[in-house]
């Protein structure tokens, strides 16, 4: 028997009715919001990851889907949602156009990593892109949006903000962090790794003793130029006006090397140990990293498997009709009305005759609305019997009426 990969898994009922209503939940609240959706291919050039995630985090350096295909091109599965977004902006010439431009996405990303509850070397993730907007009530109305999606699903959370400055405050910030890692003995490989090419990744650093050794690094926070500290003052003022708690983690980093200024996670701690259920931030540098013109930009990502645990799922309510035979020369008036009435509404039948009994079960199983009948009787009068399933109601109508 051929199982499915390690780390890939079918998604089946009754999980991909959780799994849609998270989908048609976000699609609403970014649409409420003006963004439009966009998709992106699932295949990508690996040049366009390694040179917009980066050399240095862990998904180029480690957990990329990469080969070369038939016609000799370096391509990757995607293993995130931005850069393709990002390339397609670019693509499309919107960034020589101005203005802004708005985009969601969903759809299934790859990353070889260790499998575990929650984390999936395919998985699933929701994501907002915003481009063309440098005013900080853009961040701010990023994270309203995603607070939107998470109070309609019935997550429970945490935000947590930082800003990891600009190319006028990060360089001096960067020389005195690389002091100071160089000042330390018994750091990770990773971490002696992240020096080298991105030096403030060591914050995001998960070995305890790193994390021990880390304790009195300087912070970006405490060395922010006065542009960066105006808008992160702004941000943190229109939270408190809209009543989001948050807490400033000067540590917090994002795992990509795109971000600039505002970054921030959610956290659930209904997860087992606290973790992100989704983050974000500001990246506007990567237009013009991946050769487009230099344009502003934020967005989030959200993993959909890690939150198909904490969804409060509404009450189901019944929809729609099962009709059946119940008998032979019943089935072909009843294929003929299942077909007209799928036009309207959702329709489930059986092409076999079958007893009453055994029709109100199965769509009791099925949980539909109404349950349709044709039998002798019906057939010689030009009848239906119909039951509703929840008022228990049950009568016979002319079929036109139906």
């Amino acid at each position: 028997m051929i199982n499915a990969l390690r780390g890939m898994k079918d998604t089946l009922s009754p999980e991909n009715e959780v799994y849609e209503y998270i989908i048609k939940t976000c699609t609403r609240i970014a649409q409420n919001y003006g963004f439009t959706l966009i998709e992106t291919p699932i295949l990508e050039e690996t040049a366009l990851f390694k040179r917009s995630v980066g050399e240095s985090s862990d998904i180029v350096g480690k957990e990329m889907y990469q080969f070369t295909d038939k016609g000799g091109n370096d391509v990757c599965l995607r293993p995130e949602g931005t850069a393709g977004v990002v390339r397609a902006f670019i693509q499309q010439k919107y960034d020589k156009a101005g203005g802004t431009k708005r985009f969601f996405y969903h759809g299934p990303m790859f990353r070889y990593e260790r499998p575990q509850k929650g984390r999936l070397r395919q998985f699933h993730q929701f994501g907002v892109e915003s481009f063309g907007e440098a005013d900080v009530r853009e961040d701010a109305t990023i994270i309203l949006m995603l607070k939107a999606m998470f109070e309609a699903l019935g997550i429970k959370y945490s935000l947590e903000i930082n800003s990891l400055g600009c190319p006028a405050c990060m360089p001096h910030y960067r020389s005195q962090l690389v002091r100071f890692l160089d000042s330390l003995e018994g750091l990770c490989e990773d971490c002696e790794r992240r020096k080298l090419t991105n030096p403030i990744r060591v914050l995001d650093c998960k070995n305890e003793h790193c994390k021990m050794l880390l304790a009195d690094a300087p912070l970006i926070v405490e060395n922010l130029c006065v542009t960066c500290k105006e808008d992160f003052s702004t941000l943190k003022a229109i939270l408190d006006q809209f009543d989001i708690q948050y807490s400033v983690n000067p540590k917090l980093v994002r795992g990509l090397d795109y971000y600039s200024k505002t970054a921030f996670e959610f956290v659930s701690s209904e997860i087992g140990a606290q973790s992100a259920i989704a983050g974000g931030g500001r990246y506007d540098r990567l237009v013009e990293f991946l050769e487009g013109k230099a344009t502003p930009a934020i967005g989030f990502a959200m993993g959909i498997e890690r939150l198909m645990d904490l969804v409060k799922m509404p009450e189901k309510t019944r929809e729609g009709y099962y009709i059946g035979a119940l008998c032979d020369e019943a089935l072909p008036q009843v294929y003929t009305l299942v077909n007209s009435k799928r036009h309207e509404a959702k329709v489930l039948s059986s092409y076999e005759a079958k007893s009453l009994k055994n029709h109100l079960k199965i769509a009791d199983k099925n949980d539909v609305k109404y349950c349709v009948c044709i039998g002798e009787d019906e057939l010689s009068c030009g009848k239906i019997w119909i039951k509703d399933l929840e008022s228990k109601e049950e009568k016979s109508i002319a079929i036109e009426e139906f």
